[in-house]
């Protein structure tokens, strides 16, 4: 049950939002380029808005803090499609290697061996052994670190070694997964 208080402040967001709803997703349009994205930018400031809203309306111009969340929220949404870009195309520039004669028996064991690592590990392996791809690349796909990705590439190659019996898996994992991307796509 609510108190007065709380239904005078509820009452007095849904007018607010009544209000400026429309204008935050025009906003959000014209921000991003992405008419899909401005209603859920819109309704994504509305709601911060809702759980600061003893601030907000307490302000001075309630309606310029909403339309700053909706500006940080376009912000963020943009910086995250150009990372993401960023990476795929890191990722897809690398060129293809093919090997004449796959090693069928090896790719079964490696692509298995690979599988048993956690994602990040995985990840870090294949960017490092298998796309020949630096440190400094490798971190810039995943979005971490360059400390994490020698952390974890180590640690994933002490566990394919174990996994596969061998000290040879560098070379088994280069082959193997070129051999497979050659094969058929994944």
């Amino acid at each position: 049950m609510g108190t007065v208080v709380d239904d005078a402040a509820s009452a007095e967001f849904h007018a607010f939002f009544e209000r400026h709803y429309a204008e935050l997703a025009r906003l959000a349009h014209l921000l991003t380029g992405e008419a899909d994205a401005a209603d859920d930018l819109a309704a994504d400031a509305l709601l911060a808005l809702w759980h600061r809203w003893d601030r907000v309306r307490a302000a001075d111009h309630p309606v310029a803090y909403a339309r700053g969340v909706v500006a940080n929220l376009a912000r963020t949404r943009i910086r995250s499609a150009v990372r993401e870009r960023r990476r795929i195309t890191l990722f897809w520039s690398q060129r293809e290697e093919r090997t004449e004669i796959p090693d069928v028996p090896g790719m079964i064991d490696v692509q298995e061996a690979l599988r048993r690592l956690p994602f990040r590990k995985r990840a870090c392996v294949v960017l490092r052994h298998s796309f020949d791809l630096s440190e400094k690349d490798t971190a810039l796909a995943l979005g971490v670190s360059v400390g994490t990705v020698k952390s974890q590439t180590s640690k994933g190659m002490a566990e394919l070694q174990r996994l596969l019996g061998s000290q040879d898996a560098p070379r088994q994992i280069h082959r193997a997964v070129s051999g497979a991307a050659g094969g058929r796509n994944q």
